[in-house]
């Protein structure tokens, strides 16, 4: 099946099919007179999707579109707890629809049969939410907060997966510390996903992983002496050294430690960023825990004959892009941001632009994620200006297809990044690595 086809068969199915079914089951449609299911969510996705701060008058015009007159005082009465349960089921929905792409030409990534970014991003919420989606409270200021984790599959452009949980659950859940990768893929994650017995179960799986090493962490030479951290590196007569350990104390998993001297401003941004965050937290900062942000200090399980460490710190680049990936969530489909103080609706809006975020990042799959060179920011922008065309060719294969195909074209012809010299993107050190196959 084409990913054009993908495309269209799941969002007629999410966005009709369950959005009709959820209108009922929620509790929400009781009688359908104006709005069912399907159109209730079409217009608060399609109308947010369009613009991420739409006013009720916008929504209302979205409305119309999908055939429904209703008035904007009429829409905000809907708002209610009914409405965001209605939401929420086409979300989870939704986010049980894998749309893959097919894999851009890069020699780094095809080494491994996929290259998958685990990362989470937090929505603050009234505080009056707080008991159904609880935050952390205490110096990070929320009462109440959703956390929405995302595993992103690099090579396809695949939501693998994506699953809400409460603001004050750690990154380190059951859900994230159960999901299995298929044997010759890489995670990449960043410090909050750091768990030795992940680690070790993904290894079981023969999964790769490349992360950031955890300091603190118990390390022994092969010999099962305990390795000296900081004395090792005050040793090195290189900016750039590895060696293989055996990483836990009980766990004992043989893996590649990389180090990398980072430039003394790197150094002082770094130990800046930990003293205010130690502040923050009540901590205190040891010498040696200072000393060591001289370093960017890798672990992996990817043999040296399959990843040099140069490629490993040109590899681990791609882990901020599913940041980016977040932060163009928030500022372009302004997940976090909400004209209402309406605690029911602000909750709808959240449902609602992370439904619309993930059929922007479907139509990000259509034949434009196999170029190396996408730019996202460009892609969120032009398929804004076709939010309210989706609205309407959402009801029919045909006319929804045709439209999947025109949104490609103007992907492909105008979302590029341009290459840069002085200070090349990601893409372009990736491209610099050679093309061999997984063996």
């Amino acid at each position: 099946m084409s990913t054009v086809a993908q495309v269209s068969k799941a969002m007629q199915y999410v966005m009709v099919d369950v959005a009709n079914d959820a209108g009922k089951k929620s509790g929400f449609i009781q009688r359908e007179r104006k709005l069912n299911g399907a159109s209730f969510v079409q217009t608060m996705v399609f109308g947010w999707l369009s613009n991420g701060e739409a006013s009720l008058s916008e929504l209302n015009q979205t409305a119309a579109s999908v055939g429904v007159k209703i008035s904007a005082q009429g829409l905000d009465k809907r708002f209610t707890a009914q409405a965001a349960e209605c939401l929420k089921q086409v979300l989870e929905a939704a986010a049980q629809e894998v749309v893959r792409s097919e894999p851009a030409s890069v020699g780094l990534i095809n080494r491994f049969t996929s290259v998958r970014l685990m990362d989470s991003s937090t929505v603050g919420l009234p505080e009056s939410l707080a008991e159904l989606w609880p935050g952390c409270g205490g110096h990070h200021g929320q009462t109440a907060a959703l956390k929405i984790q995302v595993d992103l599959n690099f090579t396809s452009g695949a939501l693998e997966a994506m699953w809400l949980q409460a603001g004050r659950e750690h990154d380190q859940c059951e859900r994230a510390q159960q999901l299995e990768l298929p044997a010759g893929s890489l995670r990449i994650a960043d410090l909050g996903y750091f768990k030795l017995d992940v680690l070790e179960k993904h290894a079981a799986q023969e999964a790769f992983w490349l992360t950031r090493l955890k300091i603190g962490t118990v390390m022994y030479d092969l010999d099962g002496q305990e390795i000296a951290l900081e004395e090792w590196l005050n040793a090195a007569c290189q900016t750039q050294v590895e060696r293989p350990v055996l990483l836990g104390q009980t766990h004992r998993l043989r893996c590649r430690l990389l180090a990398a001297r980072v430039p003394d401003q790197v150094a002082e941004q770094r130990r800046r960023k930990m003293k205010r965050e130690a502040q923050v937290k009540g901590q205190t900062l040891s010498a040696a825990r200072l000393a060591l942000a001289n370093w960017t200090l890798l672990v992996t399980n990817v043999p040296g004959n399959l990843l040099t460490l140069a490629e490993a710190l040109i590899l681990y680049r791609v882990r901020w892009q599913i940041e980016l990936l977040f932060k163009l969530w928030k500022s372009i489909g302004k997940l976090d941001v909400s004209l209402s103080q309406n605690p029911w609706r602000i909750l709808c809006e959240v449902y609602a632009k992370l439904l619309a975020l993930i059929i922007q990042h479907w139509l990000f799959l259509v034949s434009f994620w196999a170029f190396p060179d996408r730019s996202l920011t460009k892609a969120a922008h032009t398929i804004q200006r076709f939010a309210l065309s989706l609205a309407l060719a959402c009801q029919t294969k045909h006319m929804l297809s045709y439209l999947l195909t025109a949104i490609d074209r103007c992907l492909v012809a105008g979302c590029r990044i341009n290459s840069r010299r002085a200070h090349p993107n990601t893409y372009q050190f990736l491209l610099s690595c050679p093309d061999f196959p997984l063996s």
